[in-house]
């Protein structure tokens, strides 16, 4: 974070302060020595950022190594992809959209493991600044990785990067994110593995369908002690048989 001067309006007060404003760069990823993109990003956990974002764009399956020097992003990776006919600009959001995998996991999860996985994605960043997506990824309950960044898509590449380079099973974890979830975001958790997502905030339609087809648990709009299931609701525990029909895919 920095610091900028700023006037703060309030009713008939008027306050000079300095404000916490979150960076924003911009970083060249490399794929086994090959441009691939430049990406708009906060410049926290920069090789989660390369590893994950080359296995949630099913650009590689197994990431060997990442090497960051300056604002370079270097991946070297065992690719799905013999080539890559585009060459493409992100700002923190687009990429190359693949068909996404199927998710196969027998994971499920309680309705308490949602109102607790959402009280997590709130940060100490996104309360002084506003300006960051929060996600969190758990597995068996408890916490493996948190990213913050300025784009919500470089949040779910962090937390894949983090588990490819730690060797997490993501077919047993789930992620919770503060971001809408249309069918890019979803795309990412398919190829990564991640059978369940829970946002705070809402999806689309194809959002819905591409998480339908994937056989990904997409969970919106959990807020206090509500929440609602859009696709595979049998991955939530505890929820009666006749609440689910019409839930079904």
């Amino acid at each position: 974070m920095d610091q900028y001067p700023a006037i703060r309006v309030k009713n008939s007060s008027v306050t000079r302060f300095m404000d916490d404003v979150i960076r924003e760069e911009r970083f060249t990823l490399y794929l086994n020595n090959r441009f691939i993109t430049e990406q708009v990003a906060s410049p926290e956990q920069l090789k989660e950022l390369g590893a994950g974002f080359v296995i949630c764009e099913g650009l590689a399956g197994q990431v060997k190594n990442v090497e960051v020097s300056g604002n370079e992003i270097r991946v070297e990776a065992t690719s799905d992809r013999q080539s890559f006919e585009k060459e493409f600009r992100s700002g923190g959001g687009c990429g190359i959209r693949n068909i996404p995998h199927a998710v196969n996991s027998s994971l499920t999860i309680t309705p308490d493991d949602i109102f607790r996985a959402t009280s997590e994605i709130e940060s100490e960043t996104w309360k002084k600044t506003g300006g960051v997506h929060c996600s969190v990824l758990f597995s068996n309950g408890n916490i493996v990785s948190k990213s913050c960044d300025i784009g919500r898509h470089n949040t779910v590449d962090k937390l894949v990067g983090y588990a490819a380079l730690n060797g997490i099973d993501l077919s047993e974890c789930y992620i919770a994110c503060t971001g809408r979830q249309p069918s890019g975001m979803i795309s990412k958790s398919a190829n990564a593995g991640i059978p369940i997502i829970i946002s705070r905030a809402a999806s689309t339609d194809q959002g819905i369908l591409t998480a339908d087809r994937t056989g990904i648990t997409l969970i919106c709009f959990s807020r206090g002690e509500r929440f609602t299931i859009y696709t595979h609701p049998e991955r939530v525990r505890d929820i009666k048989q006749r609440d689910l029909m019409g839930l079904t895919g």
